[in-house]
């Protein structure tokens, strides 16, 4: 139960492209609206030589300060530098991206004149605060809880980086929850009354960033997840940039002109791309207009909506390999399924809806939610169910999740032996037994890892614990009872029992375990509270400009005022 002192507890979506804050209230989830009136707020961060920007502010900017805007930062949280994802990521960013300590991607730039860098968890944690004090501007009261929503196929370590970028924040989060399971509960909430026995839903969610696929069965306000798929590296972004290449090649042969090395030349066609690219979610054809692109050279080209599928047709067909991976992982045919539950900002591609529809034999898609809201919309339920803010009807529900990714342990030098496969349900406890690979060995040192890679380079490494004190033995005899053991919070407990003598060790993985030090956690909170102040003290300074300013308008409106009236022939020395 949150503390009253700290306010109602938020939903949060933390998308690749756009944020969205939400509230139970009055019997219902409530979108918060931010400061320019809008329901969704970008995921921009810019660096300027007077202010920091966050938001619709600094992606306004964005095409005149490319090097100092950072966006899609959710694509490089919890990741390693020497991920080929990154490093994949990095050629389109115009902003610099570097490696950092323990091989985690840094961001530099430029600010009041000075060269920073940051994270990704700290670039996340500057929108997530800009959320937090939109939703307290909303509510006029103190905001500490949230629950804040990731994509279904995020590994452990990119759940807990957004964990740490949310506490970089102030914000404490309750619970980490699947961006479709939200989604599904924003589109059951609603239905929980009038449907009748179980219901098979498959939610299909393309947002900027990432593709997640849930199957979940509802009853009687029971959500059980029955299987996950997803990829955290396929979204609208990457639609985006295989517009943008198309177009840099147009006007390379049109012009002998090479802009792929022109920032912002780059961005400002990007811009062009990503508006032709909703235009054509409703008409056939758009042009692409950018003047003086680069060296005074106006652009204009068109595209119609069959070239821009024509471009993303494997990233598109990609999307229904994860729809046919997720329904083979639940065991279960697609004719089986009740709904098609469409969301995420990209699902409003014609030709991806096209290729669902087909998929599932011409099946109608279900569009009952808003696709910039549904997740958002979900989590303030879940917020207002573990904070006891809900009615009756929020008590009702219980939602039963799955473990996203395989968890195991390396043997044999690099090979990954699963314990537990993805999409087990939760809570779940599994048991196997291991033996010594050496002769006399005397101990047995298990490392943890979280993946679907055949060897653990490939996976994320949870940690590490020795077993000691086995006894003397050739190799193969003694034997160790691993045991994995996943509770409904998700905090994994891993346990070794030597079988002869009783000998035990075990360690404890949780949510709530960052991936920053101490050291780290402490400077990164010190940055965030001196951006915060310096961000304030701005914002004083404009205000107190402001006024100045009005009263020097008003001054000499009314000096104006009295001239026009001929109250005297005023004199100016």
């Amino acid at each position: 139960m949150s503390d009253h002192g700290e306010g109602p507890a938020i939903g949060i979506d933390l998308g690749t492209t756009n944020l969205c804050v939400a509230v139970w209230q009055n019997g219902r989830a409530e979108i918060i609206v931010n400061d320019q009136g809008k329901r969704t707020t970008p995921s921009y961060v810019a660096f300027t030589h007077t202010e920091r920007l966050v938001g619709d502010a600094a992606k306004t900017q964005v095409a005149r300060n490319p090097t100092n805007s950072v966006f899609d930062a959710k694509r490089l949280i919890g990741r390693r530098f020497s991920d080929p994802l990154v490093q994949s990521d990095i050629n389109h960013f115009p902003f610099k991206v570097i490696e950092g300590p323990g091989d985690t991607p840094m961001i530099i730039v430029e600010y009041k004149g000075k060269e920073r860098h940051f994270s990704a968890e700290e670039i996340s944690s500057m929108v997530l605060r800009r959320m937090r004090e939109i939703a307290e501007d909303y509510l006029g009261t103190i905001v500490k809880n949230a629950v804040v929503t990731v994509p279904a196929y995020f590994n452990d370590s990119q759940r807990k980086a957004t964990r740490d970028a949310a506490g970089l924040a102030g914000l404490n989060v309750l619970r980490i929850i699947n961006e479709p399971t939200a989604a599904t509960i924003a589109y059951g909430l609603h239905r929980m009354d009038s449907s009748i026995g179980k219901k098979n839903v498959l939610i299909f969610d393309l947002g900027g960033g990432t593709t997640d696929v849930s199957l979940i069965t509802i009853e009687k306000g029971v959500f059980e997840v029955k299987a996950v798929a997803g990829d955290t590296h396929l979204g609208g972004e990457d639609f985006d940039n295989r517009m943008v290449k198309h177009f840099v090649n147009i006007f390379k042969r049109q012009h002998k002109v090479d802009i792929s090395k022109n920032s912002k030349a780059l961005r400002r066609l990007k811009n062009a791309c990503e508006k032709a690219k909703e235009v054509l979610s409703s008409a056939m054809e758009t042009t692409i207009d950018v003047d003086s692109l680069c060296n005074g050279i106006d652009f204009i080209s068109t595209i119609t909506r069959a070239k821009f599928a024509e471009l993303n047709m494997d990233l598109f067909r990609k999307c229904i390999h994860i729809v046919e991976k997720c329904l083979t992982d639940a065991k279960m045919d697609k004719s089986c399924v009740h709904d098609v539950v469409v969301t995420g900002g990209s699902s409003r591609i014609p030709k991806v809806q096209e290729l669902l529809r087909e998929f599932f034999n011409g099946k109608e898609l279900c569009k009952c939610i808003n696709p910039d809201e549904a997740v958002a919309c979900g989590a303030a339920v879940q917020a207002a169910i573990l904070t006891g803010m809900g009615n009756e009807k929020l008590q009702d529900i219980v939602l039963l999740d799955v473990t996203p990714l395989s968890l195991g342990i390396e043997v044999h030098g690099s090979d990954m032996s699963i314990v537990i496969p993805r999409n087990t349900a939760i809570p779940t406890k599994k048991k196997e037994i291991y033996t010594t690979m050496r002769d006399n060995q005397t101990s047995m040192l298990f490392s943890v890892y979280m993946g679907e890679g055949d060897r653990t380079c490939d996976n994320n490494l949870l940690g590490q614990f020795e077993l000691s004190g086995i006894p003397l033995a050739p190799r193969g005899v003694t034997k160790a009872k691993l045991c994995f053991d996943i509770d409904t919070n998700r905090i994994l407990n891993v346990s070794a029992k030597e079988m002869t003598t009783g000998v035990t060790s075990k360690i404890t993985f949780t949510n709530y375990k960052g991936r920053l030090s101490s050291e780290e956690n402490d400077r990164m909170v010190q940055d965030a509270e001196i951006c915060k102040a310096e961000d304030d003290e701005d914002r004083k300074k404009f205000e107190a400009w402001l006024k100045f300013g009005g009263h020097v308008v008003n001054g000499i409106a009314t000096v104006a005022g009295l001239y026009f009236m001929g109250a005297g022939k005023i004199k100016f020395k």
